[in-house]
């Protein structure tokens, strides 16, 4: 078996065809997964969802790319939503320069605002960062020095020091289709280097889709060919890694329930 702790089952990409994509998870062995929230305001959405399909989770929390939209939102309103007995991660949030469709300040305090709902839920953070490595690892620090918190950084592909001083603060490290791409070879070493029970493995769906399938939209069952490409690198047959991160998914998502459980 094997979890997608991080796709976007609300996004228009699945309006259509939502009951085949849960379906073609679980023929490929995906046994659960997480739709991730992007909006806090939006989160009826994902309740649909959830609350359709057994094996299906979700988090609560606004990307960094929507920080100034939802400005402002009190860790309180975070709490009431993460109640609801299918929430299980808070997040995504955290900082991306990238993109820049957001001001690094509203960015910052959402994210420290996602931390603290973190912190006092139990629940892990879902950590978005990208060409911010030096201001998420401040922020963190910080926070940490606070009280600890669970979090995990989502879709790695930042440098080393971010990874290893985020290990070191008892977080994990996940990695998307990016890794299995023939050019990223720095990448794969460096998800080689994570603990092997503190990796997790996803697929942003419908982003960033691995190979053999880059280029096309990418959904949940895809996660097969990164938890493939990331066994190889560490010399792990697939059911070795795959059985390693579940474990570790449902080690750190606490409040989530393994399919026999949750049918």
């Amino acid at each position: 078996m094997l979890v997608d702790h991080h796709c976007h089952l609300d996004f228009p990409d699945f309006e259509a065809d939502l009951d085949g994509i849960v379906a073609r998870a679980h023929a490929a062995g995906v046994g659960t997964m997480v739709t991730i929230s992007t909006h806090i305001r939006r989160f009826d959405q994902l309740a649909a969802i959830i609350e359709r399909y057994p094996n299906v989770f979700a988090s609560i929390g606004t990307h960094p790319n929507h920080a100034d939209e939802e400005r402002g939102i009190p860790v309180a309103d975070i709490l009431a939503i993460a109640r609801h007995p299918k929430v299980v991660a808070i997040g995504e949030a955290g900082l991306d320069y990238f993109r820049k469709g957001a001001s690094p300040q509203a960015q910052a305090e959402g994210f420290r605002t996602h931390i603290q709902a973190a912190r006092e839920t139990g629940m892990p953070l879902e950590i978005h960062t990208r060409d911010a490595d030096d201001d998420t690892l401040a922020i963190l620090r910080e926070e940490h020095a606070n009280g600890a918190f669970p979090a995990l950084l989502h879709c790695y592909t930042g440098g080393r020091e971010l990874a290893m001083r985020a290990l070191d603060m008892g977080l994990y490290v996940s990695f998307t289709g990016v890794v299995s791409y023939k050019k990223n070879e720095t990448l794969r070493a460096l998800a080689s280097e994570i603990p092997l029970d503190r990796i997790l493995v996803e697929t942003d769906a419908p982003f960033l889709a691995p190979e053999p399938h880059r280029g096309r939209t990418n959904e949940p069952a895809y996660v097969v060919h990164t938890a493939a490409a990331l066994a190889k690198a560490r010399g792990l047959t697939p059911e070795a890694f795959a059985a390693a991160t579940t474990d570790n998914f449902f080690r750190l998502f606490t409040k989530a329930r393994r399919p026999a459980e949750a049918a």
